[in-house]
């Protein structure tokens, strides 16, 4: 099932900074404006307000070629596409997940004026067909630890099929060690999503990848107050 274009507001409440570099607090900014009030539950408007001060998505923007087409795996409430719109990194995106609610949250995201008709958001099951490729880029952010083991090496060879010749694969997880980190983020799940997550070991992700013509760019940890992030940059040469 697809989702409609989303549509634009004229006058965003949040409007980007002039710096390139973008922190945390100048995300949450931007992220107000794209989900103001009227948008979704005050719970869920919330929540997308202040994850950027836990998602290092000032770290994972300027990954992110200016202008790029963007697939977006597991999106959520389309924050990440959102993001990348109101900063200038997108020229078009499409996101997807299995949840409605996520989707219809999404779809009323209050997106620059400049990118009206340009971000799409699907309602689509990991098993059910991805949209077409090919894209600069596919992101894979906070998403495969919700996916059963069984299924997290197709999910790899499925973003990896949907790269352009020289496009990127950001992957971005919840880390497996320290130990003390990993139940952090195992804690933040049961209480947020009320699921207890499968970690993916990064290593087997990197493997994954590599097997699906991809290859590794950069790998780093980012630790974020007691939340541990890990990131694989993949490129398809």
């Amino acid at each position: 099932m697809s989702g409609s274009p989303l549509q634009a507001d004229p006058h965003p409440a949040g409007s980007p900074p002039a710096p390139k570099s973008w922190s945390p607090a100048d995300l949450h900014r931007l992220a107000r404006g794209l989900f103001p009030s009227g948008t979704g539950g005050l719970t869920f408007r919330l929540l997308q307000h202040y994850r950027p001060f836990i998602c290092p998505f000032d770290a994972l923007i300027p990954l992110i070629p200016p202008d790029s087409r963007v697939l977006d795996v597991g999106c959520g409430g389309g924050l990440w596409l959102g993001l990348l719109a109101a900063t200038g990194r997108l020229a078009e995106g499409v996101g997807f997940d299995s949840s409605t609610s996520a989707i219809g949250l999404a779809q009323q995201m209050r997106v620059p004026a400049s990118h009206a008709g340009k971000l799409r958001f699907e309602h689509r099951g990991v098993q059910d067909p991805w949209p077409d490729g090919p894209f600069d880029v596919v992101s894979i952010i906070d998403v495969m630890h919700h996916v059963p083991p069984a299924h997290q090496a197709q999910v790899i060879d499925l973003a990896a099929s949907r790269v352009a010749q020289g496009g990127l694969l950001i992957y971005k997880d919840m880390c497996r060690r320290p130990a003390w980190r990993a139940l952090a983020n195992r804690a933040h799940d049961l209480v947020m999503a009320r699921q207890w997550i499968h970690y993916a070991p990064v290593e087997k992700v990197s493997t994954w990848a590599v097997s699906a013509g991809l290859r590794c760019q950069h790998a780093g940890s980012l630790p974020r107050w007691w939340y541990g992030h890990e990131l694989r940059v993949f490129v398809k040469t």
